[in-house]
């Protein structure tokens, strides 16, 4: 059986859900890398990774994806991680820099404004680099650690998990594990378990701890901020409401003419079993 290969995000955030992949056992059947989270799209649309961390918004991109259940990187508060940061009031932004790292936020972003926030809007994609990305448009979204090490205090600042949940009374999802379905006849029976294991094992206090530890200088942040992010902010379950959240979210994005209509959610567990 060849080894599938799996494609991650280096955001703390995914941390918890690689850690019997780094830990454990899990990462010896498999073919591991890290990169940014748009990019984990499209090395599984190009066929370079078998399995991903992908974007939200990349599902109603790629076909023939099937969803490893009950597993996501959402937030049912504010995120702290996923950032609008204006030098002006948000109803005075007309001129938005957008992180090219990103997918669903740069999506999430454009429904915000398109909705609830005023249209009219102009969008620049750019490199995620604030003081550049600020020096020609009036504001500009940041994610993950970058957004984490901002100083809000000198921007007007926007938490897009906390506007999404304001409005609409709803979790969202910013990402979750998919796979294509080619390597599915490669794939061990319980690869929807090892991914919920390597989860569960990842979330503990005890791994958390760690976590932080290590985390806590690279990113210049306290261990006490770390363990609070990753606690309290982020939501490591794909749930009924995180479900409800993610089906609005197409729905919005594709009232906008922001992404395509996504196809139905299709789990591992039906499409590796199915008979028909």
């Amino acid at each position: 059986m060849s080894r599938l290969r799996i494609s991650a995000i280096s955001f703390l955030n995914t941390v918890p859900l690689m850690w019997d992949f780094e830990h454990g056992a899990a990462g010896a059947s498999f073919d591991i890398s890290y990169t940014l989270p748009s990019q984990c799209a499209a090395e599984l649309q190009a066929g370079t990774a078998d399995i991903g961390i992908i974007p939200a918004a990349a599902y109603a991109n790629i076909s023939d994806l099937v969803i490893i259940p009950d597993i996501a990187i959402a937030a049912r508060r504010p995120v702290r991680s996923i950032l609008v940061l204006s030098k002006v009031p948000i109803e005075k932004i007309r001129t938005v820099a957008l992180d090219t790292s990103s997918m669903t936020s740069v999506a999430l972003t454009k429904i915000l404004f398109e909705r609830w926030l005023g249209g009219g809007r102009t969008f620049t994609a750019m490199a995620p680099e604030v003081d550049t990305m600020l020096r020609d448009h009036d504001a500009c979204l940041v994610i993950g650690d970058t957004a984490l090490q901002v100083d809000r205090r000198k921007y007007f600042a926007l938490d897009l998990a906390e506007e999404w949940i304001r409005f609409t009374g709803k979790p969202f999802v910013f990402a979750f594990w998919a796979v294509r379905r080619a390597p599915l006849t490669n794939a061990p029976a319980d690869l929807a378990a090892i991914f919920q294991t390597s989860r569960d094992h990842g979330v503990v206090p005890e791994s958390v701890t760690l976590i932080a530890k290590d985390w806590a200088g690279r990113l210049g942040l306290s261990e006490k901020d770390v363990r609070s992010y990753l606690t309290e902010n982020i939501h490591y379950y794909l749930d009924p409401g995180c479900l409800d959240g993610l089906q609005l979210f197409y729905r919005y994005a594709a009232e906008c003419g922001v992404l395509p209509s996504a196809p139905a959610l299709q789990f591992l567990e039906v499409a590796k079993f199915a008979t028909t």
